[in-house]
């Protein structure tokens, strides 16, 4: 398969599927995310619910409270998120409180997807922040690291 590294959008996803190769090390679902601005990487996080004992601690809302911290604003104006799975309701309603942009991500998430598949909480037109949502960047990686992820998991057990 041809990638078009120039692409940013299959450069930062490609930052975010280390992130989620992180993740899995530690024993947590493969999700990785990444915040940038003005083409700089201002903030990256990946799934830990298990080890920081936190049901909060989805990738997305790591990068979100890390992006915030960097910037001294909880408003992330002109940021673009990208994450390897679709995020879930909780991470969309926190991606619209925190005014990002933009919002990239790998893989649709089928259970509980927030961003057109389950539900499509980014997208919709009754918020007063309106976000430009742009799906399946690297979604045959993205999908397969969860893929392999599931297979150890099962495997070893």
């Amino acid at each position: 398969m041809l990638l078009n590294l120039s692409n940013p959008d299959n450069k930062w996803m490609r930052h975010a599927l280390r992130l989620a190769e992180l993740a899995a090390a530690q024993g947590e679902i493969p999700v990785g995310a990444v915040i940038i601005q003005a083409d700089n990487c201002i903030a990256e996080g990946w799934n830990q619910p298990i080890t920081q004992k936190d049901p909060t601690a989805h990738a997305e809302i790591v990068a979100l409270r890390k992006a915030a911290q960097y910037l001294n604003n909880y408003r992330l104006v002109d940021t673009t998120l990208y994450v390897t799975l679709e995020p879930c309701v909780m991470c969309a309603g926190a991606i619209i409180q925190a005014r990002v942009k933009r919002v990239v991500f790998g893989s649709y998430d089928n259970k509980a997807g927030a961003a057109g598949s389950r539900f499509d909480i980014l997208r919709d037109t009754r918020h007063n922040h309106h976000i430009e949502c742009v799906s399946g960047v690297l979604a045959e990686e993205c999908g397969e690291c969860l893929t392999r992820f599931f297979e150890n998991r099962r495997n070893s057990s």
